[in-house]
C-alpha cells in the first residue's frame, strides 16, 4: 500500500511516495529554485549554430534555452534539413521546457508542445495518438478504442498509465480540462511580446497527486489548508472520484515526523547506504557520471562465498533503485557489483535489477552486466535531485569531497611565513592561522617555526584563529 504525504512550511514544499511503510520517492521545491519543466514561453531566437544542429532561444532568463533540431515541428528523426535552413536568428517561436538548467547549462527546450493531465497528457499542435506502454497489451487496445470515441478535433493526446480502467467519461473531461487551458495559453501568446512566460506548470503538491496517485494509494494526506483546498479543487475538476482520498492532516506532530520521514530525507544525502545483511553502498558523483559501488562490510555469511556475494548483490539491487528513485539521480550510473563467477548469478542480478526498475517512472536502459561486476545503465535527468537541491559546495574542498592533510596545511602555511617575511621590511609579524596547523609548527614539524625565524631574519607572534576556519589559513594582522 502507498501512501503520499504533503507538507508545506514557508520557505519549502515536500512530498514524500511512501511504499510499504518505506519512503520511496521524495521531491522538494522552494520559491527561489521552482522547477521550469513543463513551462511554456514565447521565445526569440538568439544564435543558429549549424555545426551543433541547435540554437539558442533567449525566453527571458539569464541563459538562453538549447533548443535541438529534432525538437523542431519541421525537422523529426531522419529528417534531412539542417537547423539553419529553418530558423533564423529573430525568429519567434513557442518552446516548452522538458529539463531544468543544470550546472552551467541553460534550460533544454521543444517546440513539440504537450500539457500533462491526471489520464492523458495533450498535444495540442501534433496529430499523434497513443497508450502508455507501461499497461498490458488488452488495455491498451481498449483504451485505443477510448482515443477514437473522443471527438478530437484537433491535436493529439497520449493515454497515461493512471487511466488503467478508467472510463470515456473520465478521460473525456480530462481532456476538455487540458483543452480550455491550452485556450488561455493561445491568447495569452498572442497577446505577449517576446521573450516570456506564457504558460507556468503546476505547483509541486498538483503535480504529485496528478502524477504518482493511483489506484494502490491508501491515503493522501496535506498538512496545509490551502495546498489541501487546491489539491482538492484541481481533483474536483479533473478526478471527482479520488476527492475522498485526501484528507486534511492537523496532528500535534509534524506530518513528516509523524511518519518517520524527517530523518530518511538526512539520510539520503549520505554518502554510506546501509544493508540489511551488513553490507553497504558507497555513492559517489563526478562531473559525468554517479558510480555505486557494492560491499559486503561485515556480512560474511554462512556456506560459500558465492552465497554470500549473490545475497549482497540481490539486496543491493533493491536498494539502489531505491536510492536512485529517492535522491532522484540522473544521467549516467555505473554499478560496482562484488565479482561474480556464475554466469547464472550474474544474470539473477540483472533480472532483479530489472525487476526494481518496473517501479521507476523515470526512463532508464540498463547494459547488460560485465565479467567484472559492472553495470552501466542510465536515468533520464530532467529535475535538480535532492543532493543539488539540499546542499551547496564545500568552500573548503571545493567539491572534491577531501582537504588538506593537518600536514599538508601546515607545509603550506610554513611557506607562507618565507613569503610574507621576503616581502616585508619588519622584524616582527603578527600572523593568524588555525590551532591545530599553529601546534605543528611550534612543535618543530615541517620543519618548524624556530628554523623558519632562524632563516629569513623575522620573528612570528601567532595568533589561534575559530577552529572552523580552513587549515591552511593564513593571515596578517596589523598591530
Amino acid at each position: 500500500m502507498k501512501q503520499l504525504l504533503i507538507s508545506r512550511d514557508p520557505g519549502e514544499t515536500r512530498v514524500a511516495l511512501v511504499e510499504d511503510a518505506k519512503l520511496a520517492e521524495l521531491y522538494l521545491e522552494r520559491p527561489k529554485r521552482l522547477s521550469m519543466v513543463g513551462n511554456i514561453y514565447k521565445g526569440r531566437v538568439e544564435n543558429v549554430l549549424g555545426g551543433m544542429d541547435a540554437a539558442f532561444v533567449d525566453i527571458g532568463l539569464d541563459k538562453n534555452g538549447f533548443l535541438y533540431v529534432d525538437e523542431l515541428p519541421d525537422a523529426g528523426p531522419g529528417h534531412s534539413k539542417k537547423i539553419t535552413e529553418i530558423l533564423k536568428p529573430g525568429k519567434e517561436l513557442v518552446v516548452q521546457v522538458t529539463r531544468d538548467p543544470m550546472g552551467g547549462k541553460g534550460p533544454r527546450l521543444t517546440t513539440q508542445l504537450g500539457l500533462a493531465g491526471r489520464y492523458v497528457v495533450y498535444l495540442p499542435e501534433s496529430a499523434i495518438s497513443g497508450v502508455s506502454r507501461r499497461l498490458e497489451n488488452e488495455e491498451r487496445e481498449r483504451l485505443r478504442g477510448l482515443i477514437k470515441q473522443l471527438g478530437l478535433e484537433s491535436g493529439g493526446v497520449i493515454v497515461r498509465t493512471a487511466a488503467e480502467g478508467v472510463d470515456l467519461q473520465a478521460i473525456s473531461r480530462d481532456l476538455r480540462f487540458l483543452e480550455r487551458v491550452w485556450g488561455a495559453i493561445r491568447r495569452r501568446t498572442a497577446e505577449t511580446e517576446a521573450p516570456a512566460l506564457v504558460y507556468s506548470e503546476a505547483e509541486l503538491a498538483i503535480r504529485a497527486v496528478r502524477d504518482l496517485l493511483g489506484r494502490d494509494f491508501g491515503s493522501v494526506l496535506v498538512d496545509d489548508h490551502d495546498a489541501y483546498r487546491r489539491v482538492s479543487n484541481y481533483l474536483r475538476a479533473v478526478a471527482p472520484e479520488l476527492v475522498g482520498e485526501v484528507s486534511h492532516y492537523q496532528g500535534s506532530r509534524s506530518l513528516f515526523e509523524a511518519f518517520g520521514i524527517e530523518g530518511e530525507a538526512r539520510k539520503a544525502l549520505t554518502r554510506r547506504v546501509e544493508l540489511p545483511s551488513g553490507g553497504y553502498l558507497a555513492i559517489d558523483h563526478t562531473e559525468a557520471m554517479t558510480v555505486i559501488d557494492v560491499n559486503t562490510g561485515r556480512f560474511v555469511g554462512k556456506r560459500f562465498l558465492g552465497d554470500t556475494t549473490l545475497k549482497t548483490n540481490l539486496e543491493a539491487c533493491r536498494e539502489i533503485m531505491r536510492q536512485l528513485r529517492l535522491r532522484d539521480i540522473g544521467g549516467i550510473i555505473v554499478i560496482d557489483f562484488i565479482d561474480m563467477t556464475p554466469r547464472t548469478s550474474r544474470e539473477q542480478v540483472v533480472a532483479a535489477l530489472e525487476a526494481e526498475l518496473a517501479r521507476d517512472r523515470t526512463k532508464t536502459y540498463v547494459v547488460e552486466i560485465s565479467p567484472l561486476g559492472l553495470v552501466e545503465m542510465t536515468r533520464q535527468n530532467i529535475t535538480l535531485g535532492l543532493r543539488e537541491v539540499m546542499t551547496e559546495t564545500c568552500p573548503t574542498c571545493r567539491g572534491l569531497g577531501v582537504i588538506l592533510s593537518e600536514e599538508s596545511a601546515a607545509i603550506e602555511v610554513e611557506r607562507g611565513l618565507r613569503r610574507l617575511a621576503v616581502d616585508s621590511a619588519e622584524c616582527v609579524l603578527r600572523v593568524e592561522m588555525h590551532p591545530r596547523v599553529a601546534a605543528l609548527l611550534l612543535m618543530g614539524h615541517s620543519p618548524g617555526l624556530k628554523r623558519v625565524e632562524a632563516d629569513t631574519g623575522v620573528r612570528f607572534l601567532i595568533q589561534a584563529a575559530e577552529e572552523s576556519a580552513p587549515l591552511d589559513r593564513l593571515e596578517l594582522v596589523a598591530d
